[in-house]
């Protein structure tokens, strides 16, 4: 995750403040990439995501190693991620924390429920996903995502800002996270090949029941 800061060209007809002002937007960028900061907010799940994703700052994952850190103040954080189905007794907070979030603020939707409510959709206190109260970058999807799902959403929302996406006004589509899982090929055994079964034949098991029998009555 770690990157290199970009060589930043200066025009030399460009006044002093341009060329601050582009060397700070290159440094803020930088430092967005290689560390985001998050701040998690449950806005109405069975707390399975949320245990899922508590898994991450473990010592078997430690994403801290990454740069990515969790935060307890939405005006220190770049990333909102969002568990659960927006229920109407939430939705006012979870807008007044991402109105809290500096620019440029990213939003990841974790799991089933925050996706399209989840099985929950329907209920009569849920006002739906999260996309339907907050604008929302990548989707996450599972009920619960696993660790290794989480931080593959991570990986893409950095690789979705890396690409300049970063203002508000071009920030794309939604991005579902669905890492690349290798299948392998079926095996397949030709009509003349014998069938490696495991299962027992009946003449097979005939034949261990007669030497039983004929133990027992010696």
């Amino acid at each position: 995750m770690e990157e290199n800061i970009e060589e930043i060209t200066i025009n030399p007809e460009s006044s002093d403040k341009s060329i601050i002002d582009s060397v700070v937007d290159k440094i803020r960028s930088w430092s967005r990439i290689n560390s985001p900061w998050a701040i998690h907010y449950n806005s109405g799940s069975c707390n399975g995501c949320d245990i899922e994703l508590l898994t991450l700052v473990t010592p078997r994952y430690d994403v801290e190693r990454l740069g990515i850190k969790l935060q307890g103040s939405p005006r220190h954080a770049d990333v909102l991620i969002v568990t659960g189905a927006v229920t109407l007794q939430s939705k006012d907070r979870l807008i007044r924390i991402y109105n809290q979030m500096p620019e440029p603020k990213f939003v990841i939707a974790l799991g089933s429920c925050g996706i399209s409510g989840g099985v929950f959709h329907d209920c009569y206190c849920v006002e739906g996903g999260v996309a339907d109260v907050i604008p929302v970058d990548v989707f996450v999807p599972g009920c619960p995502p696993r660790p290794e799902a989480m931080i593959n959403g991570v990986a893409t929302l950095l690789a979705k800002i890396k690409a300049g996406n970063s203002k508000k006004e071009s920030r794309g589509p939604t991005i579902f996270a669905m890492p690349e899982i290798p299948v392998e090929p079926a095996e397949t055994t030709s009509a003349n090949e014998p069938s490696q079964k495991t299962s027992l034949e009946p003449s097979s098991v005939s034949e261990e029941n007669q030497n039983t029998s004929k133990g027992e009555n010696q």
